[in-house]
């Protein structure tokens, strides 16, 4: 068998593409990177086109198109919500317009791949939306068998998604429908708070552990148990009657707030962009962080009492709240937490193509997803062509030297771009397109908001630390490869590490192996063999958009900003004076 499978995330968020050849991932990446605009929601041309030219074959190779979206999924559902609710036009129009977008995809591959649309000769399989959320986690994790929670904002009209995996099948428990989503609680308080952009639920996360959960009562009469799941009460939202309105600008979305007046007399009024955070705003999403959490450990411990299992897979993006995942295991039964990377929608890109080679054609598994660098790798010698167009001083180091240059360059409290191997997949900067800066300095988060990140000072930076030291520095000691998760750091560690060092004593850690990063692991190990401190701290490689993709972007980013050092493959970099 020599079976290639097309996986595709298409006009959701973070619109990705994949590709999968008998039974193992070999590329995937998001379109945002090609397109450099945050979440490009549209179809993703030039992640098909790079992910065909990576494996080096044609449009007739491949055998499946496997698509995270399925308009007939849930039809009976969604015929009876709109003769009980009568939604206004506009919402039956985006759906509508969603449904033609999506009956067009084969006409867009070939157009991706500049071809006619004759010569594809794959079986398209158009899947539900949360089966291949279930696939993205269950297929590629270490369990032969495991609970499975997708939890997610929507998705073919549904929100929530319990099920069990085993071997290489699903079996489904139940659903929550359309139109209760604990996503669209945390968008909703989002959006009341002033975050406007699609994906910054993180900056409410982030500004949580400033506040008290002082409104605690009041969310719980918002999002309540039910059974085995939860409800809205629809007497503070309103995008059951007129949908959720999002502004497409360039492909990326806006989101338009859709609470109801009764939310804002129950907490007061919204606050605007750019008015100043208060005391009450971080009380306020100290809240929805509390209640969120309550509502997903309810789900899970549920959900063990369906399945008994210490393992759990968790994906959708509500699986983003690293908060809460780092908490699982203390509030539920389950032991072991597999959370994979790209939880989000731009992850079904892979699991629909895990679905159809797992679930459809019952291939047994042969991948486990250990890693996230799965994008495009580029050489010393295209660093080297990208660097002659610009008047910047280089050296070349062997792997030694280069490593002690950026040691040295750490301790002396500079701020250095790292563009090392492929790109990460997923939301979070794992140690290829990264800046790294020294963890011991209490000032370094102001200086990399000041000086390059230009953002929200409330906003935590993470440690990068070489997996053999996670419990010597936090109190869960267990990989979290993606930066999955939040631990309290040990009492005694955190005045050695303030710069990664949340307000609540918390830290959204990477575990670094060298297995999977022997460079990334090698530095931090030098870096420990000098400072007695075995991490790092990482953000990403950008300035208010993607993650750099090539090395053009990477020395773009450095020059915008007061980085001081750039590291491109063998290539240390700095300004000329």
């Amino acid at each position: 068998m020599n079976t290639y499978i097309l996986g595709i995330n298409a006009y959701h968020g973070d619109a990705s593409a994949s590709l999968i050849h008998n039974g193992k991932l070999i590329v995937a990446v998001e379109e945002e990177r090609f397109t450099r605009i945050k979440h490009w929601a549209g179809f993703p041309s030039q992640s098909i086109k790079y992910c065909l030219t990576y494996a080096n074959i044609q449009p007739q190779d491949l055998d499946h198109i496997a698509i995270s979206y399925n308009s007939k999924a849930n039809l009976n559902k969604k015929l009876l919500f709109t003769l009980k609710n009568r939604p206004s036009l506009n919402s039956l129009l985006e759906r509508l317009s969603k449904q033609t977008k999506s009956s067009t995809i084969p006409e867009k591959i070939a157009e991706a791949l500049n071809c006619d649309s004759s010569e594809i000769k794959a079986q398209i399989h158009n899947l539900e939306h949360h089966s291949t959320h279930l696939a993205s986690s269950f297929f590629v994790s270490p369990f032969e068998q495991a609970a499975i929670l997708s939890i997610d904002g929507m998705g073919d009209f549904v929100s929530t998604l319990m099920a069990a995996g085993e071997g290489n099948q699903l079996q489904y428990f139940s659903r929550i429908h359309y139109p209760h989503s604990i996503g669209y609680l945390y968008n909703a308080i989002t959006l009341y708070l002033g975050f406007p952009s699609y994906g910054d639920e993180y900056k409410v996360m982030g500004l949580a552990p400033y506040g008290q959960p002082e409104y605690l009562e009041a969310f719980r009469k918002i999002i309540y148990p039910k059974n085995d799941g939860f409800e809205l009460n629809l007497d503070y939202f309103n995008h059951h009657q007129k949908g959720i309105a999002m502004n497409w600008e360039h492909g990326s979305p806006n989101v338009q707030p859709f609470h109801s007046e009764e939310l804002e007399k129950l907490l007061g009024k919204s606050r605007q962009p750019k008015e100043e955070l208060t005391q009450k705003h971080q009380n306020i999403a100290a809240s929805v962080q509390a209640v969120t959490e309550e509502i997903i450990f309810h789900l899970l411990n549920r959900l063990h009492d369906r399945y008994k299992s210490d393992n759990l897979c968790l994906t959708g993006g509500v699986a983003m709240n690293s908060v809460a995942n780092g908490k699982i295991t203390q509030h539920t039964p389950f032991k072991n937490v597999y959370i994979p990377v790209g939880a989000a929608d731009n992850g079904t890109c892979f699991g629909a193509g895990f679905f159809v080679w797992n679930q459809m054609l019952k291939q047994p598994r042969n991948f486990v997803l250990e890693h996230g660098y799965w994008g495009a790798e580029f050489s010393d010698e295209d660093c080297l062509l990208a660097l002659k167009n610009y008047d910047l001083n280089i050296e070349q180091f062997d792997r030694v030297n280069l490593l002690n240059q950026v040691v040295d360059a750490l301790c002396e409290g500079k701020v250095i771009g790292w563009f090392q191997g492929k790109m990460e997949f997923g939301a979070r900067a794992l140690g290829n397109r990264s800046i790294l800066a020294d963890p011991r300095r209490s000032d370094m988060r102001d200086i990399i908001n000041l000086k390059i990140k230009f953002r929200e000072k409330f906003r935590p930076f993470a440690p990068s630390i070489l997996e053999e030291y996670v419990g010597e520095f936090f109190e869960i000691d267990a990989p979290v490869p993606f930066m999955e998760k939040v631990f309290k750091v040990r009492p005694e560690k955190r005045d050695i590490i303030p710069a990664v060092t949340h307000v609540d004593g918390t830290g959204r850690l990477q575990s670094v192996s060298h297995k999977t990063n022997p460079l990334y692991w090698d530095l931090i190990k030098t870096f420990a063999d000098r400072t007695g401190v075995p991490l790092v701290l990482n953000t990403s490689l950008n300035e208010n958009e993607p993650i750099v993709h090539k090395p053009e972007e990477a020395i773009e980013c450095f020059l915008r900003t007061k980085m001081d050092i750039l590291v491109l493959g063998n290539y240390f970099i700095t300004r000329n004076q």
